[in-house]
């Protein structure tokens, strides 16, 4: 018998080891391979229906039947064709912003058939990233307000510094009562092994035209002159990042909140980085007694490298988590 699980957890592993030397050629295979257009689908769900569909639900279990009858008769029919609609937007931003590439396609599908009495509600999550990343975002919005639909953003969460620069372009903000807000501010940092590669006799050469074309490196040595300059461009972003700001709330005082610092939404609501205190979902359901919302989402179709990514780490998970069951028998 323990020859058999000593076997049976050797077989395991070496198994393991076979699958993960395979998936990763199989995926160096696959992404030498030139892709093709990575098309996706866009789909609209009723958040109106869905609710509607759950009140009833409850209704249905609590009441007896003839108290439910009563209560549907109660109901009035709703004509959706005479109502304006709320399109549902979510936006969860990382640190490089990739997620814009969804964003656009889905203010482009609103764009398409919303009227100046309908609206957009961007329920929003990011704490900031990239500046030219939240930038094309923050313009993916400003689409919207250029068409004069009316735009809201809902900060659950988190909307600090690149997330604070889209929201800044609604024409309302609302915000959680807990939730992280601001941080108008530019920071950078890297790491520089100039000293440790000199204590090794290791030189690192660099060839540069144009005076600034590096400032400061990860290998090379800093100058005085090179940081100089490398905080000289930050000055600079963090003035664009507060006329910004500026110019799409005219109400703040730029100097009071633009210094990297971060509120909760009760603070956030005192300085007038936002409009109200409420959760999303206080909006939508409120929404929803005058709109109709639909909930407007891009997903793009994963390559076939990725697919067979996810399921290399899937087989390979549950293997391990089967050797390490053997090993717990023994």
């Amino acid at each position: 018998m323990d020859f058999l699980l000593e076997y049976s957890m050797f077989f395991l592993k070496a198994l393991t080891i076979v699958l993960a030397i395979g998936a990763v050629l199989l995926m160096g295979v696959m992404a030498a391979v030139k892709p093709g257009n990575r098309k996706g689908e866009l789909t609209f769900d009723n958040l109106s229906e869905e609710h509607q569909a759950l009140v009833e639900d409850l209704h249905q279990g609590m009441l007896d039947k003839k108290a439910f009858k009563k209560w549907q008769k109660q109901q009035k029919a709703v004509d959706s064709s005479s109502q304006s609609r709320l399109f549902v937007v979510d936006f969860h931003g990382s640190m490089d912003a990739h997620e814009v590439e969804a964003l656009r396609e889905e203010v482009t599908a609103v764009l398409a058939m919303a009227t100046k009495d309908d609206e957009v509600l961007v329920r929003l999550e990011s704490g900031g990233g990239v500046v030219h990343g939240y930038g094309l975002a923050a313009s993916q919005l400003d689409r919207l307000r250029q068409q004069e639909i009316p735009l809201t953003v809902a900060v659950d969460k988190v909307a600090a510094s690149g997330g604070y620069m889209m929201a800044c372009i609604a024409n309302k903000i609302i915000a959680a009562p807990f939730a992280i807000v601001g941080s108008i501010g530019v920071v950078a940092q890297l790491p520089n092994f100039h000293k440790l590669l000199k204590k090794n006799h290791v030189d690192v050469e660099m060839f540069t035209a144009g005076e600034y074309k590096r400032t400061v490196t990860v290998f090379g040595e800093n100058t005085d002159k090179g940081r100089a300059k490398f905080q000289h461009e930050l000055e600079e972003t963090h003035l664009l990042f507060k006329d910004f700001v500026q110019k799409h709330r005219p109400v703040l005082d730029i100097q009071q909140v633009a210094t990297g610092e971060h509120w909760f939404g009760y603070q956030a609501f005192e300085l007038k980085l936002v409009d109200e205190l409420l959760t999303s979902d206080d909006y939508v359901l409120k929404q929803m007694q005058q709109r109709q919302v639909f909930l407007v989402k891009y997903q793009l179709k994963k390559r076939l490298s990725e697919r067979m990514g996810l399921a290399a780490a899937a087989t390979l998970n549950s293997l391990w988590q089967q050797a390490n069951r053997l090993m717990v028998w023994r």
